[in-house]
Order: C-alpha cells, then structure tokens, then sequence
C-alpha cells in the first residue's frame, strides 16, 4: 500500500494505492482523500475507473496543472509493488458536496473502526494466512485432487501446484488428503503458474542421505535398475547411483544382466558434489567380510598347521590356495618332492587340497603352503638296491654346464659330471650331449644319505680303452674319425667312444693357410686322421691330416724358383698386402709394395696377374711375391736393348771413319766438313 499526494490549484489530493495478488485479475484500486476527507471508500473491492471517466466526473476548469506533468510525478514517486501495471489517475479538484462532514469512521451499525493497536493484530493474523516460500526450497504440500494426468497439490500458497503423475508411479496407493514433500522450482513461471516437483524433492532428499552416508560409512540398500556401459544404474533412495563392473565383486564378472533387478547392499565409496553422482560398490562390503574372516584366521594360524584349500589360481611359479576367506601360495617346489615344470602337471582347478603352512607374515598377510611336506623325503626312504657301485636308471631333469642331474626316483637326483661322461679326455659341452627327459644308466660313485647328495658316472659302465691305446692305435697308423668340436687352434676327433685326439691347425693342409680351422671342415663330418702321438698318461693323441700325403713344399721348390713368374689371384687383401694363390694348390704372399701396376694403380681383390717369386722359404711354408717386379724387369730389359743397339750403331760408324781417313791422304775443306758431321753424330749416339 502507497499513499501519493498531488497538489492541485489551492488544496492537495491524496491518493491511496492498494496492492492486489498477483494472479488476481483485479486492478489496483485508489482512494482519493482531500486532506482528511476520503474520496473512494470502496477501491479496494472495485476496479479503478478508467483515466477518462475520472476525469470527466471533475471538472476541469478547476485545476490549472497539467495533466501530463501530474502523471510524470506519479510515475517517478511510487516505487514498484507487484508485476501489473499501476493506473495512473488524472487530477480530481476538491468538489464540495452535501455531506462534506460526513464521518466515514462509522460503519453502517454504528462502530467505530478498530484501533491502531486492534488493527495492527489482526493485520498480523492476516499476514500469517500467507505462505512465504522460495524457489528451490522443500515443503510439505497436500494432494486437493487427481487427474488422468496430474496431481493438485496444495502448499498454502495463493495457488496450487500441478505434478505429473508419473512422478508418483511409486505410490500406487495415492489418494486425496495424502501429504507429500515437494521442492518449489518455480513460485510464477511465464504463465503464472505455481511449480513444483516431487521427483526433484526426492532426488535432493536422497543426494542429502547420500551424502550422510557416505561421511558415516553406512551400508545401503538398492536396487539394480539397468545396465550401462562398464557396469549398472542403482537405485539408492530413489537415486540413480552407479555400479562399475569391477565393484560387483572380488572375482570379475562378465555377465551384468543377471544382476538387473535385484535388491542389494552397497557402500558409498565417492561422491561429486558439483554434478551430484555417487559411486557405489558391492565388493566392498565382501571385502571387508573376508578382510574379517581374515583376521579370524591369520589369529589362529600356526606353523605346521594342516589346513584344507582349494586351488584358486595356477601361475608358472605355483598356485594360490583359498583357505576359506584367506590366500595362501603354494609354490613350485614345494608341490612334489620331484621336480616339476609347471603346477598345472599336479594340481587343477577347484581341486581340493591338504596343505601345511610352512609361514606367514601378520603384516603382509602372506601364507607360504607345502604339500610335499605332508609325505616323507624320498632320501629318508631310500631303497637298499640304491648304493655305491650299483647301476641306476634315470631321466635327465637338469643340464648345467658342469654336468646333468638325473632324477633316479622323484626327489631322489645323482649329478653326472662332464669327466664322468666319456673316456675322452677332449672337453665336452654337457648341454651338447644331453637333452631334457632322455633316460641313461649309469653307476653310483659316491652316496651320502646326511647331505642327499649322489655323484654317477656313464664311462664306468665300460672298460677304460685307454689301458689298450698302443695296441689298438699305435703311431702311424690311419684311421677315419668324426669331427666333435672346432676350437681357433684345432679341430678335436673322436676316433671310437672315450678315444679321441686333437688335429693343430698347421697339420691340416700342406700348401693352405686356415685362420680358423672351420673354414676345412665342420662338426660332425668325418675325416682321415693318422696316430702323430699317444700321451697315455693325460689320456691325449696326437693327430694329423697333412701328414697323409707327402710334403709337396720339397718337389716344388724348383717350380717357383726366385725370379720365376707365375699368373696369380689375389685372394684377400689387408692393411699389409694381399693373400695370393698360385698353381698346384700354393699361396704367396705380396706386400702392398708390391702390388703396384705401371699405371700408378694398385692390384685389387679378385684379379688375376703375373706376380714374381721374390722369397721360397721350405722350411717356413712361404713364398713372397712381387707384381711390380714383373712389369720393372720388362722395362729394364727394353731400355738395355736400346742400349746395345745403340753401341752397335756408333762401333759401325767409328770403323767408317777410320776407313775414310786411311783413303785420304790430304784433307780438303768439304771432306772436314763432312768429317765435323760424322763426329757429332758419334756424340749424340754416345750421350744417348
């Protein structure tokens, strides 16, 4: 309410502005008073009259302020009150009536109005019939009515709230006269209506509990609702949360639709308070039941403890055993008391055990199982027919370079050393001579039951040939071997098994130098071999190749005299000259001195030239080449000819001169002049 004075030619006019509710259709009335005198008693319960009818009840010749300007003062006094537009009223002058003294004070019985303090009550108790609400806030409203479509809900406001009925789909039951908690979106939307929402209430009250929840730890109940990419929508009061595939459970889960429908318990476990999502998980609340059973059972563990599991998990290291709520690991080796290449050739799947626990760590909460450990060592049960110089079967479980190990009976293992192989005494490469799961005899050496250890031996199941060696192989006689090993200075032989010897690299070819003996032969060819020596006591032949055929280095010595020429092929070449090959299967050497051309250039890889021999030592197998040699001794021997041509021709032309000289008696001035000519000449053939 606004109270706005107007001053006119002589009196002022006051003029009383009385709001109205917004959705009223009603305009705002006034009331019009001359100082004390009230003009419109009644605008409160009519529709003000329009600006022209006003002004035409008052005359106009009695006011001389125009209309325009009382108008621009109106509107810039009174401050806006509601959201309809404020009726201006033009200027009424003071009209002197009948009953100008008529006291408007007095109702129609005779009261008087109420009194300040009268008035000031119950315009309080007037006030409080009205709601004050906000955008955004919850309330309690009531259901006033049920449509096909909507719900009436009733807050207390100056109107009613419609609700989609599908916001009630959870309350079949709901029925006029019910109380339900709604959230204000809106108190006047574009239309002027009031509105208001359920579900949002709802989905507030819930994110309020979620909230708590999740602060307090609580466990909640929901529902599985759908199915969503990488896991499930829960329905946590009225909620949608989310559910990842991997907090359904400990084990992973492939299958989400068997879980959509039920009814579950969850933990809170995070929240986004910007875009309100929580994140919910089942595993848990499993986890800290096992984490629980855990606890109860790591408690009452003890070394040696029998317990019964059930293989859970098979690696390539062991297997990991539930223990009823607790994991424990039972390794490889201590699975059997043999050995084993993986757990898989023992144990399976869900197979369920008797195990020992060996140890476990409170801190850790690690449990180390055996199952080996529930039977008796295989040494503390050790057959009589296992003893010293008794021959045993086994399978060979492991190589090292030292030896192999073969497995007599599970658990029960002997090491057959390198030396106790052959009677060879050449190295062998233990890894070469024997493969994973292949079976041999071989005699117990040594037994020691304390320390569980059996040394065996293969040789010892024949007779030593080395007692025999000069009979059967004496020097310089010739046999055909097999190539066992190459080493840089020689190849090793085995000529039967236990008897072998050793080819040095200078003892392969007469004529041919080898920088590794592989580029003759290979491993596992065959070669002729002829007895050089026998060392019987480090159990060692001396063998040679060459030896089979006689020293060609003797015959030739002729053939390649020095300075003879012979045509070559470079064969390799280095920083210090170049490997040739010559006829009859000989190499030379060249230095790059020597490898020269008369054109300045070099003698490359690969080319064939005539080289000199320049060396021919028998004794050393060597033979020194020169191509440079070869082309200088022709050049040397052209410019001798011309020499000797030369010498010819002046002794020619001497004996001419004597026989002119012995003709002519006197000399005249032409046969001096000839003679001048015939000695130049000489001097020039003399100079050159």
């Amino acid at each position: 309410m606004a109270l706005k004075k107007y001053n006119f030619r002589h009196s002022p006019v006051y003029v009383i502005v009385l709001p109205l509710q917004p959705r009223s259709k009603k305009r705002r009335g006034f009331i019009f008073m001359s100082e004390n005198n009230i003009v419109n008693p009644n605008a409160e319960e009519q529709e003000v009259a329009p600006v022209a009818e006003v002004a035409a009840e008052a005359p106009a010749a009695t006011t001389n302020v125009p209309a325009e300007a009382l108008v621009e003062e109106t509107v810039a006094e009174e401050a806006p009150i509601s959201h309809e537009p404020v009726k201006v009223v033009a200027p009424v002058a003071e009209i002197v009536a009948a009953h100008d003294d008529f006291d408007w004070t007095i109702d129609k019985r005779n009261v008087a109005h109420y009194s300040p303090e009268e008035k000031a009550k119950y315009d309080k108790v007037y006030d409080n019939t009205f709601v004050a609400i906000e955008d955004g806030e919850i309330i309690p409203g009531l259901v006033v009515a049920l449509t096909k479509t909507d719900v009436v809900v009733n807050i207390g406001f100056k109107s009613d709230g419609l609700i989609s009925l599908n916001e009630f789909r959870d309350t079949p039951s709901l029925k006029i006269g019910d109380e339900v908690e709604v959230l204000v979106v809106e108190k006047e939307d574009r239309e002027g209506h009031l509105h208001l929402s359920r579900k949002q209430a709802r989905i507030l009250r819930a994110w309020e509990r979620i909230v708590e929840v999740h602060k307090t730890g609580e466990v909640v109940t929901g529902t599985v609702t759908s199915k969503t990419k990488g896991g499930l929508i829960v329905d946590v009061f009225g909620m949608e949360t989310f559910l990842p595939g991997s907090q359904i459970d400990v084990k992973p889960v492939t299958d989400y639709d068997q879980f959509v429908g039920k009814t579950m318990e969850f933990k809170i476990v995070k929240i986004n308070e910007t875009i309100k999502n929580a994140v919910v998980s089942h595993k848990a609340l499993i986890e800290s039941d096992i984490e629980a059973q855990r606890a109860e059972i790591i408690s009452k563990l003890e070394k040696g403890q029998v317990l019964e599991g059930t293989v859970k998990n098979i690696t390539d290291f062991g297997a990991f055993m539930d223990l009823g709520g607790l994991d424990g690991l039972l390794y490889i080796t201590d699975i059997s008391w043999g050995r084993i290449s993986h757990p898989s050739e023992v144990l399976k799947l869900d197979q369920k055990l008797q195990v020992v626990v060996l140890d476990f760590d409170d801190d850790k909460k690690r449990i180390s199982l055996g199952l080996k450990q529930l039977t008796p060592h295989p040494w503390d049960v050790l057959p009589e027919w296992i003893h010293e110089s008794a021959t045993v079967k086994g399978k060979v479980v492991n190589i090292e370079d030292y030896g192999a190990f073969l497995e007599i009976q599970p658990g029960v293992e002997g090491l057959v050393h390198v030396s106790e192989i052959t009677w060879a005494n050449t190295p062998i490469n233990a890894k070469e001579f024997f493969k994973l799961g292949d079976e041999y005899e071989a005699k117990v050496v040594t037994l020691d039951k304390n320390s569980r250890k059996m040394s065996l031996s293969i040789k010892q199941l024949s007779e030593d040939p080395w007692n025999t060696i000069e009979t059967k192989f004496p020097a310089g006689s010739k046999h055909q071997g097999l190539v066992k090993n190459i080493t840089p200075y020689g190849v090793f032989i085995e000529l039967e098994p236990g008897i072998g010897g050793m080819i040095h690299i200078s003892d392969l070819s007469w004529l041919k130098r080898f920088n590794h003996p592989s580029e003759y032969t290979k491993v596992g060819a065959h070669i002729d071999v002829v007895i050089l020596g026998i060392d019987k006591e480090n159990r060692k032949l001396q063998l040679g190749h060459k030896q089979l055929e006689e020293d060609p280095w003797n015959a030739l010595e002729d053939t390649f005299a020095v300075g003879s020429v012979h045509d070559g092929t470079v064969t390799r070449k280095d920083d210090k000259g170049a490997l040739v090959q010559l006829p009859y299967g000989l190499e030379g050497f060249a230095p790059n001195r020597h490898l020269t051309k008369e054109d300045g250039k070099t003698v490359g890889a690969d080319e064939t030239v005539q080289f000199m021999v320049i060396e021919f030592d028998r004794n050393e197998k060597r033979i020194l080449l020169s191509h440079s040699k070869v082309w200088e001794q022709v050049k040397a021997a052209e410019a001798e000819a011309v020499r000797k041509e030369a010498r010819v021709e002046a002794d020619k032309t001497k004996k001419a001169v004597k026989t002119i000289q012995g003709k002519v008696e006197k000399a005249t001035l032409g046969d001096l002049g000839a003679l001048a000519e015939i000695k130049e000449k000489l001097k020039q053939e003399e100079s050159k």
